[in-house]
C-alpha cells in the first residue's frame, strides 16, 4: 500500500510560479511511474505530467508543455511540479497519482491517488 500525499496549493497571480509536491510512504516509491493530473470545477480529471521510475523519461499535456515541470527525488520519497506562467485555466485540484508503468499512467491507469491539492489562479 503506497499513500499519496500532496502539498504546496495555493493562490497566485496570472504569470506566477508554484510548486507542488507529493511525498509517498513506503519503500517501494522508486518501482512507480509518478504522474500529476487536475481536475477543474465541473470538469473531468486530466492528465498534466509524468515521470519515469529512474526519472529520465518525462511526458506533458500539450497545455502545459513548456511551463511546466515535474521532478522526482527518489530518496526523499517525492515527486514535484513546478509551474511557471501561470493562467487563470490552469485552477484545479492537482492530485498526484503512482502507476506501474509511465504508459499506463498516461492513460489513467493509476495504482495510488493523492488527496488533492487546491490551485487557484487569479487573473
Amino acid at each position: 500500500q503506497v499513500q499519496l500525499v500532496e502539498s504546496g496549493g495555493g493562490l497566485v497571480q496570472a504569470g506566477g510560479s508554484l510548486r507542488v509536491s507529493c511525498v509517498a510512504s513506503g519503500r517501494t516509491f522508486s518501482s512507480y511511474a509518478m504522474g500529476w493530473f487536475r481536475q477543474p470545477p465541473g470538469k473531468e480529471r486530466v492528465f498534466v505530467a509524468l515521470i519515469s521510475q529512474s526519472g529520465v523519461n518525462t511526458a506533458y499535456a500539450d497545455s502545459v508543455k513548456g511551463r511546466f515541470s515535474i521532478s522526482r527525488d527518489n530518496a526523499k520519497n517525492t515527486v514535484y511540479l513546478q509551474m511557471n506562467s501561470l493562467k487563470p485555466e490552469d485552477t484545479a485540484v492537482y492530485y498526484c497519482a503512482a502507476g506501474s508503468t509511465a504508459l499506463g499512467l498516461r492513460q489513467k491507469q493509476v495504482n495510488y491517488w493523492g488527496q488533492g491539492t487546491q490551485v487557484t489562479v487569479s487573473s
